[in-house]
């Protein structure tokens, strides 16, 4: 493999971008750290005082001491629910930990947060946990106290597909697949939702804090006229030594963790996917560089070979059609030993040969799909496929290219061929939004709905369907013609500066993040091995299906 030769320059402009990106991952971190409180200090206090832990205590004492907890989802529903006094992370804390060394999802209902109800976002992130564990085959634990459904929102989260009832219909396919869920009833378990750990392979429950049941003591009293507290309608005598409904019931929380731990150690390990492994070796380069090289005006160019550098073992690429279809970059190398297929946007401004002379050649935009880019990614990804090589798709498009050249030229049956082939994809694709991620660029470049294994984006990442320019001074010249010809400057002025001010903020990775477009927020710096891991759960899963594509024009 050819090695990335970097040709970075520590100067001033490197250092100014390093200083900014660096206080905007010390920003989020602040802000994740806030997120992370949930319902707040008193709330977490009174939940202790009842001889229970907090949410996120459960997931430290389950998970092995000192391992990294990668979670997922933090940022979902960061301000939604504002009347209701919101719902930090949904409300349940999410993420893959390591049992005995081994990988699992955790689900955990944060108490301190309305009880923890299910919100609409609960729901979704629910889901999108039972999804990562069901298409990698990793065991999931879920660690109940809940209050249930968030009433006052009921109907949007009741009976559609991908509402709370979906939830169980995914309990059922899991175990129905071989992958392994482990249920903890640590608080309340009302209603419909206590089908979730009951559906699970096997369930506890914890002693005075744990309860179960279809329908709780005031809602019995209102319906039948029987009067009965908690305790003796579902508490944990009742569900595990009477009706049997419940497997094993502990004294406490941590007795009842240490349990679940004990036995996943037991745990059979799985078959894994044949993808190609070799020891792992560091970038020749400082993955900290990172931070110098992503330019602060996302309109800037910069080369993306000096970001692979800095991700790839050994800063190591076997590039693909290095001279051909150059705004994108395709290639093979290795991430913390696994073997990995890159499509990357090529940001630099290339030259393209247009003719057999010398001479003949123009210069093309970075990260600008063309028709030659988009035929070569598609038979990357074929290739990829053939070999059953994973694929990191990382993001920094602005689209596919326009006018009357490119129409003329066939850019949309070039670019519908590249979104076949990743659509219909079959060994696991990760996503990595390191900067824009416009239009169809995004759906080319295998964003949220085309089925990424995970969805990861840098502070620097930027999601919509144009650019904030090009979409405001649109959305401007259609008002503006809508108003007629009495408007002054200043007014066109003011328009133009409020619709690109929402459309900027829409276009925010926290703004994705809280709407679960993306799985987590990363620090540039943290990105190599967050793709180890998250190459490492994919390959848990043996299963490749057949590549086939539909139809694709020539």
């Amino acid at each position: 493999m050819a090695i990335l030769e970097s040709k970075v320059k520590r100067n001033e402009a490197f250092e100014r971008q390093a200083d900014h990106w660096r206080r905007e991952v010390e920003r989020l971190r602040e802000q994740e750290d806030r997120i992370r409180l949930g319902g707040g200090l008193k709330a977490q206090d009174k939940q202790r005082a009842q001889g229970k832990m907090t949410a996120r205590e459960r997931v430290e004492a389950l998970c092995d001491p000192g391992a990294p907890f990668l979670e997922l989802g933090l940022w979902v529903a960061d301000g939604f629910y504002r009347e209701y006094g919101g719902a930090p992370a949904a409300g349940v804390v999410v993420g893959i930990g390591a049992i005995h060394g081994r990988d699992v999802v955790v689900v955990a209902n944060d108490a301190t947060v309305k009880a923890g109800a299910w919100f609409p976002l609960t729901c979704k992130k629910v889901l999108r946990a039972q999804e990562i564990a069901l298409e990698n085959r990793l065991p999931i634990v879920y660690l109940v106290d809940s209050a249930g459904v968030f009433l006052p929102l009921q109907d949007e989260i009741f009976p559609d597909k991908e509402h709370f009832g979906r939830a169980f219909y995914n309990n059922a396919r899991l175990s129905a697949e071989g992958v392994f869920q482990m249920a903890a009833i640590m608080g309340s378990c009302v209603a419909g939702g206590a089908y979730l750990p009951i559906m699970s392979d096997e369930s506890h429950i914890v002693e005075g804090t744990g309860s179960i049941f279809l329908a709780g003591s005031h809602l019995v009293q209102a319906a039948i006229g029987e009067k009965i507290d908690n305790e003796e309608l579902g508490g944990a005598i009742v569900q595990c030594d009477i009706s049997g409904v419940v497997d094993h019931r502990h004294p406490s929380d941590a007795a009842c963790l240490e349990k679940i731990r004990s036995q996943f150690a037991q745990l059979a390990q799985g078959p894994q996917a044949p993808f190609a492994r070799r020891e792992p070796v560091e970038p020749l380069y400082p993955v900290e560089d990172l931070y110098g090289i992503m330019p602060i005006d996302r309109s800037r160019p910069y080369d993306t070979h000096e970001v692979l550098a800095r991700l790839l073992d050994g800063s190591e690429l076997d590039e693909y059609k290095a001279t051909y279809g150059q705004t994108l970059v395709c290639g093979t190398g290795w991430i913390d030993g696994w073997a990995v297929g890159i499509v990357a946007n090529q940001r630099s401004i290339v030259p393209r040969r247009t003719g057999t002379g010398p001479s003949d050649r123009e210069l093309q935009i970075g990260g600008v799909i063309y028709s030659d880019s988009a035929d070569k990614g598609a038979r990357f990804v074929e290739l990829c496929n053939q070999k059953k090589i994973p694929l990191l798709f990382i993001q920094d498009v602005t689209g596919f290219m326009v006018g009357s050249r490119a129409e003329r030229g066939g850019i949309i049956k070039d670019g519908a061929k590249m979104v076949n082939a990743v659509a219909n994809s079959t060994v696991p694709k990760i996503t990595l939004f390191a900067g824009n991620s416009f239009g169809a660029g995004n759906y080319a470049m295998c964003g949220k709905a085309y089925g990424p294994r995970f969805v990861y984006a840098w502070p620097s990442a930027s999601i919509s369907v144009m650019g904030g320019d090009q979409a405001s001074k649109t959305l401007a010249s259609i008002q503006l013609k809508n108003r007629g010809a009495d408007v002054t400057e200043e007014e066109k002025k003011q328009l133009l500066d409020e619709i690109k001010a929402r459309y900027t903020a829409a276009s925010e990775p926290r703004y994705a993040a809280a709407r679960l477009w993306v799985d987590a927020l990363l620090d540039p710096a943290e990105t190599r091995k967050i793709l180890g891991r998250s190459l490492a759960c994919a390959a848990m899963n043996p299963q490749i299906p057949e590549f086939r594509t539909g139809v694709l024009q020539t």
